[in-house]
């Protein structure tokens, strides 16, 4: 297919038709282009900034609150009052951005609904413009949906859940939209088309442009956020202060400046959430070069854990002093239909987390599944009365860095190691087919988990650790493993239902990853390529 042009500026290596041509416009591409030219070399610096911090850790340097933002800090100050229908956001849900999913989460009785183009989502270019013309629809009220199998019509009741999206993060690139015959960021390209076509018909409502913003390293990144937000609202009439985010804090660095993210945010700013699946991944990435620094299997790092934990009240106590939100964590577990026994042991462990989070001041908690929106608004109805606690404030006790930075104990198992590469495996196969979100053993699967999988088998690898068992971690042993759960996986399936499927390609991509002597930074980046690779035509 011939690339579509606009000589010297804008390039679409893929053609829009039908919807997707009413979201790609001339004028959107040229906002798009626009936000580019202004703000990508920023972008770009602040990922060569991420590197030379990266080779700081590696040397030994450990993260502390920096001394330079320390009058932010102490300052009194607050970030602008949170609009009417974001006051209450007890129960949030997210999801991708597919038809299906966003009338589900939209009607599922959450407060909001997180519609995401990051961890969720699986970046061909069908799935982020069709995602876009979803949300167009969803917007004005007009998104259907008819299941070709069953039949079954889908459409928005009366109560909706309010929308708030999440566009990819700084570091990917949108491959298929090249401005200056360079790729433009994928960050600025979901979020102008959802503004360019969504913010006066919110704003109309009685809404606004709400975004989540994921994988924020410094409180510069917010500042550039900031920048873009002002842009945007200036070029298309929409008043200063409109926008409203909330910033996910799911790095390790970012755990540090969450008072200067806010405050950079503050005109803007709606409050932060404790992205832990992501956290504990930039935990294992930003110290994987020291061996005092390796965790234990997935399983036993939870909320709990002191690091885990210090993290978490931090988030509340800040958010709280600056009349912002503090939003939980993801539950990740789904409801297991066919075993009572273990659907009610894995809604013991939501109904704890979610006390944990209420109970510890939070004001509001994610799930993965609509079927854990009653539990969860159960739970903190119990204890949370009104539409937030923001005015309640935590005790005395100071969280210092070394609380932050303290390695939770443990063992390493053969099962770790096993469950690591097979959820590994069936994640990356799953998202070079273009899904994003998979359940897998009970649990929902995105991106941020599936890092946590080939992060531990890295980092393991690279410092040789030890089995509970005694053995070594070495490549011999990952590559025999890593066989034999290929072998088991492929067991389960036809032949019919193996020949749509990538597992060699998957396997291939994961043992690179986990055996390469350098880290790849987000596993996403190189799969993106083999994406891009067989979407571009």
């Amino acid at each position: 297919m011939a690339p579509r042009e606009d000589p010297g500026t804008i390039e679409l290596l893929r053609s829009p038709q039908g919807a997707p041509a009413e979201i790609l416009t001339r004028e959107t591409l040229d906002f798009v282009a626009h936000l580019h030219r202004l703000f990508d070399a920023r972008r770009l610096n602040l990922l060569a900034l991420r590197h030379d911090r990266q080779k700081q850790l590696d040397a030994g340097l450990r993260p502390d609150f920096p001394a330079t933002t320390r009058a932010v800090r102490e300052a009194t100050w607050k970030v602008a009052p949170i609009p009417a229908d974001l006051r209450d956001r007890r129960v949030e849900i997210t999801g991708p951005v597919d038809r299906k999913m966003i009338i589900n989460a939209l009607n599922s009785g959450a407060n909001v609904f997180m519609a995401d183009f990051e961890d969720s989502s699986s970046p061909t270019f069908e799935n982020v413009v069709e995602g876009q013309v979803n949300l167009r629809d969803a917007v004005r009220g007009t998104i259907e949906y008819i299941d070709s199998r069953t039949g079954k019509h889908y459409a928005l009741g009366a109560q909706q859940a309010t929308l708030v999206v999440r566009p990819r993060g700084w570091h990917l690139n949108e491959n298929h939209c090249l401005v200056d015959g360079k790729p433009v960021s994928a960050s600025l390209f979901d979020f102008a088309l959802f503004f360019f076509h969504n913010a006066q018909a919110l704003v109309n409502k009685g809404s606004g442009p709400y975004f989540y913003l994921p994988k924020l390293e410094s409180h510069l990144e917010a500042r550039l956020w900031n920048d873009v937000f002002n842009e945007a609202q200036d070029s298309l009439g929409i008043p200063r202060g409109t926008v409203r985010a909330t910033v996910l804090i799911e790095t390790i660095l970012a755990a540090f400046e969450m008072d200067e993210i806010l405050y950079e945010l503050r005109p803007h700013a709606a409050g932060l959430n404790c992205g832990r699946w992501d956290y504990i991944f930039s935990f294992i990435k930003k110290f994987r070069n020291h061996a005092d620094c390796v965790l234990p299997d997935r399983d036993q790092v939870g909320m709990t854990r002191p690091f885990l934990r210090s993290y978490s009240r931090l988030l509340v106590r800040i958010c709280h002093r600056r009349g912002a939100h503090a939003m939980g964590g993801m539950a990740a577990q789904i409801p297991i239909r066919n075993d009572a026994r273990a659907n009610a042991e894995a809604l013991a462990k939501v109904r704890a987390d979610k006390e944990r989070e209420v109970l510890d001041g939070h004001d509001g908690t994610w799930v993965a599944h609509p079927g854990l929106v009653t539990l969860a608004r159960e739970i903190f109805d119990a204890a949370m009365p009104g539409p937030n606690q923001i005015d309640r404030t935590l005790g005395p006790d100071r969280i210092r860095a070394e609380d932050l930075l303290r390695v939770p104990e443990g063992t390493i198992t053969e099962a770790g190691l096993r469950h690591n590469l097979n959820v590994g495996l069936l994640y990356l196969e799953a998202w070079l087919r273009g899904a994003g979100c998979v359940p897998l053993y009970n649990l929902m699967e995105d991106a941020a988990t599936a890092e946590i999988c080939r992060a531990q088998v890295w980092q393991w690898l690279r410092h040789a650790s030890l089995l509970d068992d005694g053995r070594t971690i070495d490549l011999p042993l990952v590559q025999w493993l890593l066989s034999q759960e290929l072998d088991d996986i492929r067991a389960r399936f036809t032949p019919e239902q193996l020949q749509g499927m990538r597992l060699s390609e998957a396997a291939a991509l994961f043992e690179s990853l986990v055996s390469d002597e350098d880290f790849e930074e987000f596993l996403t980046v190189p799969a993106y390529e083999r994406l891009t690779a067989s979407n571009v035509s």
